[in-house]
């Protein structure tokens, strides 16, 4: 994957950016599974198109959701070192399964890490 995520030095930020875009591959069945991803921060801004491009370098990837949501998280904190940080993988729904995996450094509420069903879920 791609981990080449920028920040700016700008003056820290707490924002929420959104993506519908995350593809990753089933290691046991090789299906496709699809996630939107929020990443909530407080810390030097991610730039999106880094973070788009990040998130379409896992296209090929072939991982389970936790695996992917933690890889994720851990990238972020390595490579930009926010403050706070959140990353929720909300993945559609394949074979009746809901998986959803949250990653967070501070404490979350359940509503903040899920922010109810999205229409493509």
């Amino acid at each position: 994957m791609d981990s080449r995520l920028l920040f700016t030095q700008e003056t820290p930020v707490e924002e929420i950016l959104y993506s519908h875009i995350l593809r990753t591959y089933c290691p046991i069945t090789h299906q496709p599974d699809w996630a939107s991803v929020i990443v909530a921060y407080k810390g030097q801004k991610i730039t999106e198109e880094s973070l788009l491009r990040y998130l379409c370098s896992y296209r090929n990837h072939e991982g389970f959701a936790e695996q992917c949501c933690e890889r994720i998280y851990a990238d972020i904190i390595t490579r930009c070192a926010p403050a706070r940080l959140m990353v929720s993988c909300l993945y559609t729904r394949r074979g009746g399964i809901d998986i959803n995996p949250v990653r967070a450094n501070y404490e979350i509420s359940p509503y903040e890490s899920k922010p109810g069903r999205l229409s493509r879920q």
